[in-house]
């Protein structure tokens, strides 16, 4: 690691990337490893806080957002069997929650029998995602790459909504959502990366444009829910601004500036601005604001947390400006009150306004947020 003088305001951030480094490899991944997948391969749920694998039903996105967080292991230098907990994960994803049709069926029971046959836009994002996480980790890119592809156009045909958006639901083809729309520009993205087909950057350029010109308000704020005519929903619903998806996109956003035709970046720093201002109370981002930016849900899960890290650190990469650096520490230690369980390895998924950490299950979906905060963490501490 690169020698920094004390006034270098990434120094008290490798700090903590060591502390979160070693809670990742030393905890979390044998934890998961060991109690987080069953004998098929399949994931999970979720764990108990006394580690013990909860057999509830398994939504779809558990299985390729745990493919990813087990595919980033060796990165940290993690000796466990990566390769196979992903070979064996994809399979099993695969397996049970393919429909005929080539998309993903929403929820199956823990022995992968299925509850939901709804092909939700959510879990197909997950599952490119999973496709392009696997990939490197399997050294099986064409094929990974080819199965990808095949379920981008059932996508295309399936899901289009004609208007540049794509339904969120086949069964509710009357609203839009933001949230699916992110998710399958991360996959998308992910595979510009590493994939050799041009639709993968087309479909980041699509998307990029549907963010900027339908999704982000004139405020500079990102909804959740539209009608079909692009118009808020009503009730309540219509109102929400969720401080941790206007992290997740302004990250996004930031990183798909180099594949865009015009500046992301004003827009980008407006999104991660709303957050910090708004949405940060007590230190943690809250679940919910409605759009005058009173708190409508005070709870602080804990994936939150994760993205308005990453999106501070790539800021901070990016423009240099200190005021990013701070923000980034200020996230990276909010996550610490959350790993503080009894059992390592574990984390607490809410944190109430009082500052008390709830006592409950320990969502499987999570670790692809955690993983991806200390990867990001990793990146500029290493430059």
């Amino acid at each position: 690691m690169t020698h920094r003088g004390n006034g270098d305001p990434r120094v008290p951030l490798e700090a903590l990337l060591g502390r979160l480094m070693r809670w990742l490899t030393d905890d979390a991944y044998p934890r998961w490893a060991q109690h987080g997948i069953d004998a098929d391969g399949g994931f999970f749920e979720s764990l108990g806080q006394d580690g013990v694998g909860i057999r509830d039903p398994r939504r779809a996105r558990v299985h390729p957002r745990q493919v990813y967080a087990f595919a980033q292991a060796p990165r940290f230098g993690w000796r466990g069997d990566a390769h196979g907990i992903v070979r064996r994960g994809m399979d099993y994803f695969i397996r049970h929650y393919q429909r005929g049709d080539g998309l993903f069926r929403t929820l199956a029971d823990c022995g992968g029998a299925p509850l939901d046959e709804r092909a939700l836009l959510y879990d197909q994002a997950f599952a490119l995602l999973g496709y392009a996480a696997a990939a490197t980790v399997l050294e099986a890119r064409d094929g990974l790459e080819a199965r990808a592809l095949e379920l981008l156009g059932l996508i295309e045909s399936r899901m289009g909504a004609g208007d540049g958006a794509l339904y969120s639901d086949l069964e509710r083809t009357d609203r839009r959502e933001s949230n699916p729309h992110m998710h399958l520009l991360e996959a998308c993205l992910a595979w510009s990366g590493i994939g050799s087909n041009a639709a993968w950057t087309d479909w980041v350029r699509r998307l990029v444009q549907l963010a900027v010109s339908r999704l982000i308000r004139q405020d500079g704020a990102l909804a959740e829910f539209y009608t079909a005519a692009w118009q808020p929903v009503s009730g309540v619903a219509g109102r929400i601004i969720e401080p941790g998806h206007q992290f997740e996109w302004a990250w996004l956003l930031l990183r798909c500036e180099p594949l865009y035709p015009a500046p992301l970046r004003a827009t980008a720093l407006r999104l991660l601005s709303i957050g910090e201002q708004h949405g940060v109370h007590h230190g943690v981002a809250v679940n919910q604001l409605l759009d005058d930016w009173s708190v409508a849900d005070p709870d602080a899960r804990f994936w939150p947390q994760t993205e308005r890290l990453k999106a501070a650190l790539l800021a901070a990469s990016l423009t240099g400006d200190a005021r990013y650096w701070t923000m980034a520490h200020a996230a990276s230690l909010s996550l610490l009150p959350y790993l503080h369980t009894p059992l390592p390895g574990l984390w607490f998924d809410v944190r109430r306004p009082s500052g008390e950490l709830l006592v409950c299950a320990v969502p499987a979906s999570t670790f692809y947020h955690v993983v991806g905060a200390i990867m990001a963490l990793r990146r500029p501490a290493r430059q």
